[in-house]
């Protein structure tokens, strides 16, 4: 079966946040909670300044899965991490597992207690029915069971943001670096953290 894979074309990002308000606005998220964010590397120094739109990386060997004392993540058929908000318990080690620092909290109340665990479900929704009402308030939109691409990608103005089976994304990019003439020379950013195998 097919892995599911996210790609940001660093060369092709603009910093525009279109996709994290796609996210935000798709999902109908609370105040605080940021699937999916850009990250500026290098910011300030000419010609090495970079960005970079990260969320999930829904990775192969998902630390937050195995951190996870309540066992809340679990990994499907096609490589999508999902988890389920009724079994977490909000005790934040996925947050500290987590090399992309994808998983988010709300801060509740006065002193910010920490609430039930959110992240980037790559538009999949969750253990619930698919399509079911219970399903889009917990987990937002499920536009990968309409044969849809998650919101952040499907709003990308430069397409930037790719998302597919890992032997497509893969192939996508290695058109897009030969055709830039400086050849493959390795791995898209964070792909060696998130996809081991």
């Amino acid at each position: 079966m097919a892995r599911m894979k996210f790609y940001c074309d660093e060369e092709r990002c603009i910093e525009c946040e279109g996709c994290t308000v796609a996210c935000e606005e798709a999902h109908e998220l609370p105040v605080g909670i940021s699937r999916r964010k850009v990250v500026t590397i290098n910011e300030g120094m000419e010609g090495k300044e970079f960005s970079v739109s990260v969320a999930c990386m829904h990775c192969t060997d998902a630390p937050c899965e195995q951190v996870c004392p309540v066992d809340c993540f679990y990994i499907r058929a096609d490589g999508i991490v999902l988890y389920d908000k009724e079994k977490c318990i909000g005790c934040g080690y996925c947050l500290y597992a987590c090399p992309f620092g994808a998983p988010q909290f709300p801060r509740d109340g006065a002193f910010g207690t920490r609430g039930v665990m959110d992240k980037c479900t790559m538009c999949a929704g969750g253990p619930e029915e698919t399509n079911s009402i219970k399903e889009r308030e917990l987990y937002g939109q499920n536009r990968i069971a309409e044969g849809k691409v998650p919101m952040c990608a499907a709003v990308c103005a430069t397409n930037a943001l790719i998302v597919g089976d890992e032997e497509e994304v893969s192939a996508i990019y290695r058109k897009r670096v030969m055709s830039r003439g400086k050849g493959v020379i390795g791995s898209p950013y964070g792909w060696s953290t998130a996809y081991k195998g």
